[in-house]
């Protein structure tokens, strides 16, 4: 299926739909699988690293008005502000994230440890020159939202996994970053969550992640052999 990476999706595919939120793959065919989410906050709505679609303010709208819209990966710019503009909110960043909101179109707010007043918890996951990340976490129910860091496609899995870390993260996962965390379910900017037993999955992922980084870089390898 070809297609622009600006150009928005006429369909969209629908992921991890919970009591507090929801999530979508607004070009299901892409390899990548950009996963996009909306979580509900006390009848607001709150969109994270979205990817636009053709029919995606009717889902919205399901969960609450628009509050904000959040990027929580420095490269996860994607249609935020798009949408941010659509809705009349801002684009919030994280305090600390760098270099990113000349990209940004729309007006921009940052925040620290806690999303605005949401109660959701803001966390470091990644952050060098070449990477700033951030993970939102929902104490009140258990969602765990990691944008780049792990994911669920295949080229970030190797084995039985249902769950991996990113390749370029593999052989230093964000193991301190996570601890403490012991999620009901995670949401990934790249595939649908994991919405069972989230926490052992998340933890094996993160333990296993070095252990497994040769066959996984070995499957890489043979993936990119033309033949």
């Amino acid at each position: 299926m070809g297609f622009r990476a600006d150009e928005r999706a006429t369909e969209f595919r629908e992921i991890d739909r919970f009591d507090g939120g929801i999530g979508w793959i607004a070009h299901p065919d892409e390899r990548m699988q950009r996963a996009s989410h909306a979580l509900e906050i006390d009848g607001e709505v709150w969109v994270i690293d979205p990817v636009d679609a053709e029919g995606l303010d009717d889902l919205l709208a399901e969960f609450g008005d628009v509050a904000g819209v959040v990027v929580g990966l420095d490269r996860h710019k994607r249609d935020a502000a798009t949408i941010a503009n659509r809705h009349d909110v801002p684009v919030y960043l994280p305090e600390w994230f760098n270099g990113v909101t000349g990209d940004i179109d729309a007006a921009v707010a940052r925040f620290d440890d806690e999303l605005s007043d949401t109660g959701l918890r803001a966390i470091t996951v990644v952050d060098n020159r070449f990477w700033q990340e951030m993970a939102l976490y929902n104490p009140a129910d258990g969602t765990l939202m990691v944008p780049e860091s792990v994911g669920s496609v295949d080229y970030f899995l190797t084995g039985d996994e249902t769950l991996g870390v990113h390749p370029a993260l593999r052989l230093k996962p964000p193991r301190s970053a996570l601890r403490g965390v012991a999620p009901e379910r995670v949401l990934v900017g790249h595939g649908a969550g994991v919405m069972e037993n989230a926490a052992t999955v998340l933890e094996a992922a993160l333990s296993r992640s070095r252990k497994r980084a040769p066959r996984l870089y070995a499957g890489t390898v043979w993936e990119m052999l033309p033949f």
